[in-house]
């Protein structure tokens, strides 16, 4: 029975210390986010559910983790560890153990609710300095001791997990600070293991802290932003929301150092070389399989939030929207920092969601923006303020030229207020046996709809599943599509095969295998046939420089091993 009233009593408390949950939760475990009363509407509708299916809740995970697996690694190894770090930066027992071993894949939220552990480190270490990483990795490589590194723990891609045990590293307990601004070169000294969070404020407040004159951003905004480190950027490759206009981690990176078991070195502070093939690049995006970053020069940019221009459109059709935006992207009078286009059914489903009066569909239908054909765009701009303007501006032209028509501002505002706050539902889904996930894919413009249409047909073949798609991150050449999935599914072999087939057609359709989320264990079985042998063998001779032990994140990280 459906009655159209009803409330699902929604867990509200944190969970318990040393157990699965306190594992498996996103983010700040004292906060919550509930979905709507539409969002269960929704759901009721499209998977069939009653108001009894949601007074049950499955697999919840508060069960407090149990290993019974005893280190491997010898009692003399542990004490040497020890010896490096101190006594307290060091952990053998239970809960460590799988904790530091997990990240934030669905699969993993389903296994480990369950009380399904895979690998698992041998010792957990928290290195205080760089000079504790350089005693470290010298003492594995000589004792042929696997290292995996944790930063924060928010990979969507089994990157954290030590599949032959060993080491689990974890950087961001004591490697966390803002060391220095270099206000004449425009950038930012950090540790890898700083927050998101932590490093802007500490930008923000650059005069009281440091003494610089202006204030700073980092530019770099993923929706993981609360609970991700600036090294899990750099080192997966990461893409904030607003990389448009500042670029991802790539392009934001100025200069590395790395502690390698063939030795430790940094990178050149250089705006530029033309000095070979950089080292520096190299680096970026090698996920611990040659090394691990202890220190990073970031490039910044000057804070001016009262000078953002925020925008919102709706446009007739998803062909209509990205004619648009790639006439947008590729007219060189500047670049939104936040852009999105969302397809027919994202819209759709998120005017419901969001609360969109009856009223305001009519409107928009009589002006001949059509359910399950318009499409929603917003974003803002960011710089100057005669930047700014300009290129809202501009916008605002090219998508009148379209067919659309202006929201003004609001739409953004509200996408603003919550674009970190959306995975903190996982936790309630799941507890009903819901699942919602993501994967994307870079994309050509001259493909992006063959790209789109294929994949989403795959996604649709399964009965009862949504499937909404946005574009974001854009670039004169194309752009990104975010494949958002929510399905009903309780078994982790059943969601690993509908994952991988979505993956397989990423792949058949011509999208990259991933834009923003790194490669990790997940995506590491397609990596040779995405770039081919000859790519492939150039990284297997980089891992056998920098790690001829192989005991860098080993287990098929990249698809190294």
């Amino acid at each position: 029975m459906i009655s159209g009233k009803f409330k699902p009593e929604w867990n509200e408390k944190a969970p318990v210390p040393g157990t699965y949950r306190s594992i498996t939760k996103y983010g700040d475990p004292h906060y919550f986010k509930h979905p709507s009363d539409a969002w269960v509407r929704m759901m009721q509708e499209d998977f069939h559910m009653s108001d009894e299916d949601f007074t049950v809740r499955i697999n919840e995970g508060n069960e407090k983790v149990v290993l019974n697996r005893p280190p491997s690694l010898k009692a003399d190894q542990i004490k040497r560890l020890a010896g490096i770090v101190g006594g307290d930066n060091v952990a053998i027992d239970d809960y460590s153990r799988v904790k530091y071993a997990s990240g934030k894949t669905t699969e993993e939220m389903l296994e480990l609710r369950k009380g399904i552990i895979r690998e698992v480190a041998d010792i957990v270490v928290h290195p205080r300095d760089k000079h504790d990483v350089q005693k470290i990795v010298a003492y594995c490589n000589q004792e042929r001791i696997p290292i995996t590194v944790f930063s924060a723990g928010s990979s969507v891609n089994f990157g954290c997990r030590p599949v032959r045990g060993g080491v689990s590293l974890v950087i961001s307990t004591h490697m966390n600070r803002l060391l220095e601004i270099n206000e004449l070169n425009q950038t930012a000294r950090v540790q890898p293991g700083m927050y998101g969070p932590a490093y802007e404020e500490a930008l923000n407040k650059a005069p009281e802290m440091f003494g610089t004159k202006l204030r700073y951003t980092c530019g770099h905004f993923p929706q993981s932003f609360e609970y991700s480190t600036v090294g899990g950027w750099i080192v997966t490759l990461g893409s904030g929301q607003a990389s448009t206009y500042y670029g991802d981690a790539y392009d934001i990176v100025f200069s590395q150092e790395y502690v390698t078991p063939v030795g430790t070195f940094k990178t050149l502070d250089y705006p530029a070389t033309a000095t070979g093939p950089k080292i520096n690049d190299i680096m970026k995006g090698s996920e611990g399989c040659f090394g691990i970053l202890v220190e990073v020069t970031m490039k910044i940019f000057r804070h001016m939030p009262d000078n953002r221009a925020r925008f919102s459109y709706m446009y007739p059709t998803w062909e209509a929207a990205v004619g648009a935006s790639r006439e947008i992207m590729q007219s060189e009078f500047g670049k939104p920092a936040i852009y999105r286009i969302s397809d027919p059914e994202e819209t759709d489903r998120g005017l419901k969601l969001y609360g969109m009066p009856g009223i305001a569909d009519k409107f928009l239908t009589m002006r001949g923006f059509k359910p399950m054909q318009r499409c929603l765009c917003l974003g803002n701009v960011e710089g100057d303020q005669d930047y700014t303007r300009l290129v809202a501006r501009k916008i605002k032209k090219i998508a009148r030229k379209y067919g659309a028509m202006s929201l003004g501002g609001y739409a953004a505002r509200k996408w603003e207020h919550t674009r970190y706050t959306e995975p903190y539902m996982r936790e309630d889904l799941g507890d009903y046996g819901i699942l919602i996930d993501t994967l994307e894919a870079a994309v050509t413009w001259d493909n992006l709809h063959n790209l789109h249409k294929g994949v989403r047909e795959y996604i649709k073949s399964r009965p009862d599943t949504m499937c909404m798609t946005h574009a974001s991150h854009f670039y004169p050449q194309g752009t990104n599509l975010y494949f958002i999935f929510i399905l009903k599914m309780d078994d982790p072999d059943e969601f690993r095969k509908f994952q991988r087939g979505i993956v397989e057609n990423i792949q058949k359709y011509g999208g990259s295998l991933s834009h923003h989320h790194g490669v990790g264990r997940m995506i590491g079985p397609w990596m040779q046939t995405h770039l081919g042998k000859e790519q492939m063998d150039v990284l297997r001779a980089l891992k056998k420089h920098f790690d001829p032990n192989g005991i860098m994140n080993p287990g098929g990280q990249l698809g190294l091993d």
